[in-house]
C-alpha cells in the first residue's frame, strides 16, 4: 500500500494503547453494540463501549447534516464497560423525528470531567486535550458509533471543507462539531437477498481487482444515474463472467473520506480515490450508491452482491483494519491536536496503540498509526464487522490491507508484561501467538476448504512498515497471501536482464506455486496469490511501457506523490529507438501468461484485460479521474489483447492441471533445458541460463491434455527441443507470445491449435517470450 498523507486534518492515521487482554468471545457482537430496534420496532436500544468514559450522552437528529439535535438521552453503565439506553420510538417521534433516525454520542472522561454547567462550544470542565493515560475525551465533538450500520456523510463534503471542526487542541477544542459530524443511521433488519454464495474452491478462482466507482463511471452502456455505483457494478457481472473472472475484489467500500473528491473540479486536491482511510467498519460507502437515502447503500450493495452471485462470481472486499481515517496527531511536536469523530473520542487507549508516553501513536502503516489489533475489544470490532459483511451483506472473502499489523503482539507500556517480546511497546509480528488478530479471525470464522464449500477466502497483504513487518510466507495456515516476490522476480526476469542477476530457478519456483514460501507452513499452491500488477503500482501495460514512474504530470494522470522506486519496469527499448509497441504488447502477453499458467490463485487489475495505461503513474491513489476510471472504447490492439486475455483465462479454467490443490510431484511436472535434457542442479545454479521449459502431466489431474510451457528470458531467440508427449499424441501450439503472432488470434480457440510435432521436434522461440503447447 503506497499512499501519501491526504486531508491532513482528517486522514493521518492513529495508533493506540491497548487494554489488558481478555478471553476472546466466540459469539459475534457478544456485547450487542450498536443501535437496534426491538422485534416490535417500538423502541431502539443504543449500546456503545468505553472503558474510560465517565459520562456518555446520546444525541438524536432528524437529518444527518446541518441540523441541531432533536433529543438527548443519558446512557447508563450496563456492565463490561458498555453504556446503554433504550428509547421508545414514540418519544423519538414526539421529538419531531418521524423519518430515519440519525445519532451520535458525546463523551466525558478523566481529561474532561462532566460539569452540569457545560454547554456546547464551551470549555467548562476541561482539564487537558490528552492526559497521562492517553484519554482524549471532548464533549464538543459529536462521535460516530463504531458499530453504526450506515453513516450520514463524510466529515468533509461538498457543503463543508473545514476539518478544523473536528480537531482538539487550543485553537479548536471548543468548536462544536454537531452540525457537521457524520452521524450513524439506525437501520431495521435488512431484507434484501444477496443470492446463493458460490462454493467454488479458491484454487479455481480468477480474481479481478477494481474500484467500484472506476468500474463503470465512464461506461456509456450503463444509465448515467448508475455509473460509478454498486448498481452499476452489478450490471457488469455478465461482462466479468464473459472475461472468465470468478471473483471480483473491490478496493475499500467501507466509508472513507471521499465525499469531497469533486469539490475542486479537474484537480487532485484533497482526493481519496482508492479509499484506504476507513471512517467506519460497518457502513457501505454512500458515495458509491445511486440510492443515497437512509438504508439505500446497504440495500444496493446487497443487490450488487446478488447480481454477482447470480453470475457465479464471488465478491471480495479490500478491508483496512491496520489504521483508521481519524489520523494521528497533526504534528510530531504537538500531542494536543488530533482529529476526533469516533474511536478516539470514545476510548482512545482501547482502539489505538499509544506510544510510550501515551501522547503519540506507534505507526507501522505510514499514514498515522496502528489500530490496536492486540486488544480484545478492538479485535471484537474487526471480527464483528467481518461477520456483518459476510453474513448480512453476502461477501465471500476479504483482502486485508497491511495485514502484518493484524499479527502485532505488542501492547503499550502499561501492559508490557502481557507482551514480553515488546518491552517498549511498538510492533512485533508473532503468528504463533493465539491472541493476535490474524489467529483470532481464524478461530472465529470457517475458512473455505481446499476442495470448495462454505467458508471465507482470506488474503493477507503480508507486509507493513518497519520492524519485522515484512512477512511474506509468514502467515499461519488458513491464510493466503499476496505474493509480492512473484511480482518482483518475474518483472525482473522480463525487464532487468543485464541489470541484475536473474535466477531461472526462482522463475520455476514462481510457476509452480512458490513452495519456498508456503509449503513449510502446511499451505498449498493456491495460497499464493499471483500477480504482475495491482492498484498499488503500475498497470500491466505500464510495467512494460515505462522506464520508471512518472507521477508528477498534469491532471487527469497526476500529480500523485509517493510511490515505490522499485518498479522493475522497462519500455522495451521504445524510448531508445530499439523497441516497438509490438515488443511492449509481447511483454504484456508474456506477463499475463505467467499469472494464468502458474500454480496459485491469479489476480489481475481492472483494465489489464485491455492494456489500460496510467502513463507511468504508479501511485494514483488521489486521481478520481477519467484516467483512473476504466474505459470501454478500445483500439484494435486493445480489443485484440482482450481476446487474448479472455482465451488465456478460459484455458486456465479448462485445465485442472494448472490449478493443483497440492504441490506438484516430480512425476507431474518435469523441468527441461532448451536442449530437451532434464534440467540439472548445474543448470539451475548457472545464473547465465535464462530459458526453462516444463511439462505438466494432465492425466494425473483428470486433464485430457498435458502441457508444455517454454519461457525464453534471453534477449535473442532460443531453440527448444521438445520432449516426448504422452503416448499416441503430438504437441500442438496454443499460443506463442512473440511479435509475429500479434493480433486477434495470438491465443487460439480450442480445436484450432497448430501441429508442432512429437519427441525431438524443435521450436525457435524469440527472446523474452512464452510458448504454450498441449498434447492431443
Amino acid at each position: 500500500m503506497n499512499r501519501s498523507k491526504i486531508l491532513a486534518a482528517l486522514m493521518l492515521c492513529a495508533g493506540l494503547l491497548a487494554a489488558p487482554l481478555m478471553p476472546a468471545h466466540a459469539a459475534i457482537n457478544s456485547m450487542t453494540l450498536g443501535a437496534s430496534y426491538n422485534a416490535q420496532k417500538t423502541s431502539i436500544t443504543f449500546r456503545v463501549y468505553s472503558a474510560h468514559a465517565t459520562r456518555i450522552v446520546l444525541y438524536l437528529y432528524g437529518s444527518g447534516y446541518g441540523a441541531q439535535e432533536s433529543a438527548t438521552y443519558v446512557l447508563s453503565p450496563a456492565g463490561s464497560n458498555v453504556w446503554a439506553v433504550t428509547v421508545p420510538v414514540s418519544s423519538i417521534q414526539s421529538a419531531g423525528i418521524t423519518g430515519s433516525v440519525y445519532y451520535g454520542y458525546r463523551a466525558w472522561g478523566p481529561n474532561w470531567p462532566y460539569n452540569a454547567s457545560w454547554t456546547k462550544g464551551t470549555s467548562v470542565g476541561f482539564v487537558s486535550d490528552v492526559d497521562a493515560s492517553g484519554n482524549r475525551f471532548n464533549p464538543n465533538k459529536l462521535l460516530l458509533d463504531p458499530y453504526a450500520l450506515e453513516m450520514s456523510q463524510d466529515p468533509l463534503n461538498t457543503s463543508s471543507q473545514n476539518g478544523n471542526v473536528f480537531a482538539s487542541g487550543a485553537t479548536n477544542r471548543n468548536t462544536d462539531s454537531g452540525l457537521y459530524a457524520p452521524k450513524g443511521v439506525v437501520l431495521s433488519q435488512a431484507a434484501q437477498s444477496t443470492g446463493t454464495k458460490p462454493t467454488r474452491a479458491q484454487k479455481d478462482d480468477v480474481i479481478y481487482e477494481v474500484n467500484v466507482r472506476g468500474f463503470t463511471e465512464q461506461d456509456t452502456s450503463i444509465a448515467a444515474a448508475y455509473r460509478g455505483t454498486y448498481k452499476g457494478a452489478g450490471l457488469k457481472a455478465n461482462y466479468l463472467a464473459s472475461l472468465g473472472v470468478t471473483a471480483v475484489e473491490f478496493l475499500p467500500v467501507q466509508e472513507t473520506q471521499n465525499d469531497a473528491n469533486d469539490v475542486v473540479p479537474n484537480s487532485d486536491a484533497n482526493q481519496n480515490y482508492w479509499g484506504y482511510m476507513t471512517e467506519n467498519y460497518f457502513s457501505p460507502d454512500r458515495r458509491y450508491s445511486s440510492n443515497k437515502a437512509a438504508g439505500g447503500p446497504t440495500a444496493e450493495f446487497q443487490a450488487m452482491v446478488q447480481a454477482f452471485h447470480n453470475a457465479g462470481i464471488k465478491v471480495y472486499m479490500d478491508v483496512v483494519y491496520n489504521h483508521t481515517g481519524e489520523g494521528g496527531t497533526w504534528t510530531s511536536s504537538d500531542p494536543t491536536t488530533a482529529t476526533i469523530y469516533s474511536w478516539r473520542g470514545l476510548d482512545n487507549s482501547t482502539y489505538y496503540e499509544l506510544a510510550s508516553n501515551n501522547q503519540y501513536y506507534y505507526d507501522n502503516t505510514g499514514v498515522g498509526g496502528n489500530y490496536n489489533t492486540y486488544n480484545t475489544v478492538a479485535q471484537n470490532l474487526i471480527v464483528d464487522s467481518l461477520a456483518y459483511w459476510a453474513n448480512t451483506m453476502g461477501v465471500d472473502g476479504f483482502r486485508f490491507d497491511l495485514a502484518s499489523v493484524l499479527g502485532n503482539s505488542c501492547l503499550s507500556d502499561t501492559f508490557q508484561s502481557a507482551a514480553p517480546n515488546c518491552p517498549n511497546g511498538g510492533y512485533n509480528f508473532d503468528a504463533a501467538d493465539p491472541n493476535v488478530a490474524i489467529n483470532r479471525i481464524l478461530s472465529e470464522f470457517t475458512v473455505r476448504p481446499a476442495a470448495g464449500g462454505s467458508g471465507l477466502d482470506l488474503f493477507a497483504e503480508p507486509w507493513a512498515i518497519g520492524g519485522n513487518s515484512y512477512q511474506l510466507g509468514g502467515f499461519p495456515k488458513g491464510w493466503s497471501e499476496w505474493n509480492g516476490a512473484y511480482r518482483d522476480t518475474l518483472r525482473q526476469a522480463q525487464n532487468e536482464l543485464g541489470s541484475m542477476t536473474i535466477s531461472i530457478g526462482q522463475d520455476a519456483n514462481n510457476f509452480s506455486g512458490s513452495a519456498n514460501l508456503f509449503q513449510a507452513s502446511g499451505r498449498a499452491p493456491w495460497n499464493s496469490t499471483n500477480f504482475i500488477d495491482v492498484h498499488d503500482g503500475m498497470t500491466l501495460n505500464d510495467v512494460y511501457a515505462c522506464n520508471g514512474s512518472n507521477n508528477n504530470q498534469a491532471w487527469p494522470y497526476g500529480p500523485s506523490d509517493g510511490g515505490t522506486s522499485s518498479n522493475y519496469s522497462w519500455d522495451q527499448g521504445m524510448s531508445a529507438g530499439t523497441g516497438t509497441a509490438f515488443d511492449q504488447r509481447r511483454a504484456a502477453r508474456t506477463g499475463l501468461a505467467f499469472v494464468m499458467l502458474s500454480a496459485g490463485t491469479p489476480l489481475i487489475q481492472g483494465g489489464d484485460e485491455y492494456l489500460r495505461s496510467l502513463k507511468c503513474n504508479n501511485n494514483a491513489y488521489n486521481l478520481d479521474s477519467t484516467a483512473n476510471w476504466l474505459n470501454y472504447s478500445w483500439t484494435t490492439d486493445q480489443a485484440n489483447f482482450n481476446t487474448y486475455a479472455t482465451r488465456l483465462i478460459a484455458f486456465r479454467k479448462a485445465h485442472p492441471a494448472l490449478r493443483p490443490a497440492s504441490w506438484y510431484t516430480a512425476s507431474q511436472v518435469v523441468w527441461y533445458q532448451p536442449s530437451g535434457a532434464v534440467a540439472t542442479t548445474a543448470y539451475w545454479n548457472n545464473t547465465s541460463n535464462y530459458a526453462i521449459a516444463y511439462t505438466v502431466n494432465g492425466s494425473s489431474f483428470g486433464d485430457s491434455n498435458s502441457m508444455y510451457v517454454a519461457y525464453n528470458g534471453w534477449s535473442g531467440a532460443v531453440t527448444f527441443t521438445l520432449p516426448a508427449p504422452p503416448t499416441s499424441t503430438q504437441w500442438y501450439r496454443v499460443t506463442d507470445t512473440c511479435n509475429w503472432n500479434d493480433g486477434a488470434n495470438t491465443f487460439v480457440t480450442p480445436g484450432s491449435e497448430t501441429l508442432i510435432g512429437g519427441s525431438g521436434a524443435t521450436y525457435s522461440q524469440c527472446g523474452q517470450s512464452l510458448l504454450l503447447l498441449i498434447s492431443k
